[in-house]
């Protein structure tokens, strides 16, 4: 699991010299492929190696691996910019991406420095997630064995890792009703199976999204620990803050993997935005004077609208992400713990936005680029059945609840326990 001679040392990111902004700007030339590449992807059910090399040689994978294991070390917001510039050429990919990309982050916080040695070690780090969990796990021999199977793996395809939870046997004197506790562990791509259950969905059929099974999955022991993913602790920080000496790295997660998906739906609406432009710029408005779209005040008010509703889901998702990175540093700078309420108020933030942007296109862009754009291969298409599947993501729909656990966060009442 692990090569000879590499655990623990200290590596060199690919590029020492790259900067975030250069990062972006990779994403952002990788637009028109993306864009090309949109039908293959979706056939495939996840992107080409061509793309998944092109994404190695920008060192998109390795901007949230912390620098001691030859990553870039990058924050939040630069994340937000690059996945959003990917889901401006493709949104399927940049789900597939993104979520492959996202969980360095986790791994990062908190796991032990023995786990992260060899988990890191070797220079390629993918990682797929899905906060459901997987099974059954138990101790077995000097580690733990897991069994189980579990749907919607996005980026799975070419991940490495995989981040997830198990569910443990209860302990002694427990009541019958109590929640088991669960396993938080990372299993390697050689322990677990990627179905070929994935592309029949009426959107995001390239986003990855398989099942994978855990038949006799064996780990070391200080590969998992047990927790919620939902409720780690990282007051006064975590094993990774302390071992990377970066804030960054004694963060929670629901915000963290929110701020993920809206970074894809900002890029989605402007997707669907720079279409609708285009065909502004070469179609003429349904009805007399037959004018071009450009020069038509409808078109331009409606553009306009769209325009700003956008761009204010992106402030919100940024502001999101710099939040995020001032309550790590917090954390563990001015001993102010890093709470589940405050979790739960970044991720609404950036749920909100999320909701913004598939409005946007649902009421906005869709409703008046003509019917002639609703045939399947359309740019327009494709865009809209992506953004109205992350706009069905469990995530949204339990955003009611959340706005509970917000609530009585801010109100000091009791903390609900995930799960129950």
């Amino acid at each position: 699991m692990s090569s000879a001679g590499t655990v623990g040392i200290r590596l060199d990111p690919p590029e020492p010299g790259l900067t975030r902004e250069e990062m972006v700007a990779r994403a952002v030339a990788l637009r028109p492929r993306l864009v090309a590449d949109q039908a293959e992807t979706e056939k495939r059910t996840y992107y080409s190696r061509e793309m998944h090399e092109a994404f190695l040689a920008a060192g998109f994978y390795h901007l949230y691996v912390p620098r001691r294991y030859g990553g870039y070390e990058f924050d939040v917001p630069t994340y937000v910019r690059v996945v959003r510039e990917i889901a401006r050429g493709c949104v399927s990919t940049a789900w597939c991406l993104g979520l492959a990309m996202n969980h360095a982050l986790m791994v990062g916080s908190w796991w032990p420095q023995e786990a992260q040695d060899e988990i890191f070690a070797g220079g390629e780090f993918r990682c797929a997630s899905v906060a459901a969990p997987v099974g059954r796990a138990a101790r077995a021999d000097a580690g733990w064995e897991i069994n189980g199977q579990v749907a919607f793996a996005s980026g799975v395809p070419w991940s490495t890792f995989y981040m997830g939870q198990a569910l443990l046997a209860l302990p002694d004197g427990a009541a019958p009703d109590d929640p088991p506790p669960m396993l938080l562990f990372v299993a390697p791509r050689a322990e677990w199976e990627m179905l070929d259950d994935w592309g029949d969905m009426l959107g995001l059929k390239g986003s990855g999204s398989h099942s994978i099974r855990f038949s006799g999955t064996r780990i070391p022991l200080s590969w998992g620990f047990e927790g919620n993913m939902l409720d780690v602790e990282v007051g006064e920080g975590t094993p990774g803050s302390r071992l990377h000496g970066n804030p960054m790295y004694s963060g929670r997660a629901v915000s963290i993997f929110t701020i993920s998906l809206a970074a894809v739906m900002v890029g989605a609406a402007y997707n669907a935005l720079d279409e609708y432009e285009r065909l502004m710029r070469e179609r003429k408005t349904p009805l007399p004077p037959f004018i071009p779209r450009i020069k038509d005040p409808d078109y331009q008010r409606w553009y306009g609208r769209a325009l700003t509703h956008i761009a204010t889901a992106e402030a919100a998702t940024l502001q999101a992400a710099e939040r995020h990175m001032e309550l790590c540093r917090r954390n563990v700078e001015d001993g102010i713990p890093y709470t589940y309420g405050d979790d739960m108020l970044i991720g609404a933030v950036a749920r909100e936005a999320m909701l913004m942007c598939w409005r946007v296109v649902d009421d906005d862009l869709w409703q008046t680029v003509g019917a002639n754009m609703a045939r399947d291969g359309e740019r327009t298409t494709r865009v809209f059945r992506d953004m109205s599947v992350a706009a069905a993501h469990r995530n949204l729909q339990l955003r009611d609840m959340f706005y509970g656990d917000i609530g009585r966060a801010a109100l000091g009442g009791p903390q609900r326990i995930p799960g129950r």
